[in-house]
C-alpha cells in the first residue's frame, strides 16, 4: 500500500498504460504538472505516466514547505526520489523541464537504479554567463540580481511582466497568460526561494556524471536557455543526443506540443 503522505504531499498523478514503460514528468520553476497536459494524451497512449508537483508549487501540500530544504536543488531531487520510492519506480524515463532537467541529473546520480533514460527539455545548468571560461548562460550576474530584486518587491507584477517573455510566442498571448496565471498561483515566499535556487544554481560539473541515454531538447529561440546552453549540455553529457525543436520560447510542451511529444515518444520508446 502507498504511503499517502508522499502521494498527497506532491499531488502525484498516475495515468496512461499500466503495462507500459514509465515516464516521470517534472515541471520547472513557477509551473506545475498542468503544463504537461497538451503532450499527455500522446504520451499516455504508449507509457505509464507519473506527474507530480514539487512542494511549493501547484497543488502540493504547502504544509510540507521547508525553505532550507528547497534552497538547494538537492531538496527538489529529494522530492523526485521520494516519489520514485513510493511508486517503486526503477528504470523510469525522467523528463525534466528547465531547471528540473538538472534536478533529474542530481537524482540519477544519487539513485541510478531509478532511471533508465533522461530527457532534458530546455535545460540550463547555469543561467549566469561565466566569462572566465566563455560559458554563455543567457544572463549577466547583474541581470539575475535585478530579476530577483524585482520578484521580491512585486511578485505579481514581476509574473505579469516576465511570464510572456519566458513563454515567447507573442502572437499567441494566451500562452503567456497561462504561464502568468501559473506563476501568480504560487505563494510569493515559496516562489522567491525556488527562483533563487534556480537562477543562482550551477550544476555544470554534474553533467559528466550522467551514465544513461540522454536526449537534450532545445528550441530555436529561448531567452531563458539560448541555443548555446543546449549545445553545452549536449557536449557535457556523455553520449547524449541534441534535437532542436521547431519551437520558440521556453515551454515547448505548450507552444509545440506535437513536436515535443513526438521526440519524447521516439526516444523513450526506443531500446536502450
Amino acid at each position: 500500500m502507498l504511503r499517502m503522505d508522499v502521494i498527497d504531499r506532491n499531488n502525484v498523478t498516475v495515468t496512461g498504460r499500466s503495462d507500459g514503460p514509465t515516464l516521470l514528468l517534472a515541471h520547472g520553476f513557477g509551473c506545475d504538472q498542468n503544463l504537461w497536459r497538451l503532450v499527455l494524451p500522446t504520451l499516455a497512449e504508449r507509457f505509464r505516466v507519473v506527474l507530480f508537483d514539487y512542494v511549493g508549487s501547484g497543488r502540493a501540500d504547502p504544509a510540507a514547505w521547508d525553505p532550507e530544504r528547497y534552497s538547494s536543488l538537492d531538496g527538489y531531487a529529494e522530492d523526485v526520489l521520494e516519489v520514485c520510492a513510493e511508486l517503486d519506480l526503477t528504470d523510469a524515463v525522467f523528463v525534466g523541464h528547465s531547471v528540473s532537467a538538472m534536478v533529474g541529473v542530481l537524482a540519477a546520480a544519487r539513485e541510478p537504479e531509478r532511471f533508465g533514460k533522461l530527457v532534458m527539455l530546455a535545460p540550463s545548468p547555469r543561467y549566469i554567463d561565466d566569462p572566465a571560461d566563455g560559458y554563455v548562460g543567457g544572463f549577466t550576474a547583474e541581470d539575475i540580481d535585478e530579476l530577483l530584486a524585482s520578484l521580491d518587491s512585486n511578485y505579481l507584477g514581476w509574473s505579469a511582466a516576465m511570464a510572456p517573455v519566458i513563454m515567447g510566442n507573442p502572437e499567441r498571448p494566451e500562452l503567456g497568460q497561462e504561464l502568468t496565471n501559473s506563476f501568480c498561483a504560487t505563494d510569493p515566499a515559496m516562489a522567491a526561494v525556488f527562483a533563487r535556487t534556480t537562477f543562482l544554481s550551477d550544476t555544470r560539473a554534474e553533467l559528466a556524471s550522467v551514465t544513461v541515454p540522454t536526449l537534450v531538447l532545445d528550441c530555436t529561440t529561448d531567452v531563458i536557455a539560448p541555443p548555446e546552453v543546449g549545445a553545452f549540455v549536449h557536449a557535457a553529457v556523455p553520449g547524449s543526443r541534441l534535437v532542436t525543436l521547431p519551437a520558440t520560447g521556453h515551454c515547448p510542451q505548450l507552444s509545440a506540443p506535437e513536436a515535443t511529444a513526438e521526440q519524447i515518444v521516439a526516444f523513450a520508446g526506443a531500446p536502450r
